[in-house]
């Protein structure tokens, strides 16, 4: 939705297919994708499904196409997710990484600093710890990210972006939804889009990261706010 309205602002047509099945996938007209999440068995279903495009969509993410992928989507680019039980549910493969699920979730909301993109913000809710050495989309500020150690969070590889950012991340940070536009437009046209104002998206991207950064919650206030509501 935030993308098909970044681009009705500006006079574009986005056109949004979904991928149930091979026969869906339409490779030409591929300028930008995006995989979610979901619970583990989802996550398995799915993952097996896109098994028959798996060559398709390392051939998009080498040829430089945009894609997002949250959570789940992320964990599955890699070579296997492994259940607090033991078990490994393979992903797609697309890139040599891995991903391990613990006990405890780590729910919080996740700020982070982007070189590329600045000041970041959205909530994270996973047991899943990722592991790699790809560029990644920023430093933690708050919060866990990839895993409790590593202090980094996501990854950017290409114009590919791997993220536990919920939140949701594309109104909360418009300069991710654009940078995803901007890279399918100059991709296919050899252009990019004319920037929006975006001031209220910039204020309240401030205003969430202000909050917990230069005043950030106190358990008192916290119980208050739980109580009130």
């Amino acid at each position: 939705m935030c993308l098909k309205k970044r681009c009705e602002w500006r006079g574009i047509t986005l056109q949004v297919e979904e991928i149930n099945k091979p026969e869906d996938l339409r490779k030409k007209e591929c300028d930008l994708f995006m995989i979610g999440g979901g619970s583990d068995r989802e996550q398995a279903i799915a993952t097996k499904r896109l098994t028959p495009l798996i060559k398709e969509i390392k051939a998009w993410v080498d040829d430089g196409v945009a894609g997002l992928t949250i959570c789940g989507g992320y964990q599955f680019l890699g070579e296997y997710l492994q259940t607090n039980n033991g078990e490994k549910l393979m992903g797609m493969g697309i890139l040599p990484f891995y991903s391990i699920a613990e006990e405890n979730r780590l729910m919080t909301n996740l700020l982070v600093e982007s070189r590329q993109f600045g000041k970041v913000v959205g909530f994270e809710n996973h047991s899943g710890r990722t592991y790699h050495d790809y560029p990644t989309l920023g430093k933690v500020v708050k919060g866990y990210g990839n895993n409790e150690n590593s202090g980094e969070e996501g990854l950017h590889y290409h114009h590919l972006i791997g993220t536990y950012l919920h939140g949701p991340i594309l109104p909360k940070n418009p300069v991710i939804a654009d940078y995803l536009l901007d890279s399918a437009c100059e991709r296919k046209y050899g252009k990019k889009l004319e920037p929006l104002g975006d001031q209220l998206e910039n204020e309240a991207r401030t205003t969430v990261w202000n909050r917990f950064i230069e005043n950030p919650p106190t358990r008192m206030n916290r119980l208050l706010r739980k109580k009130s509501s």
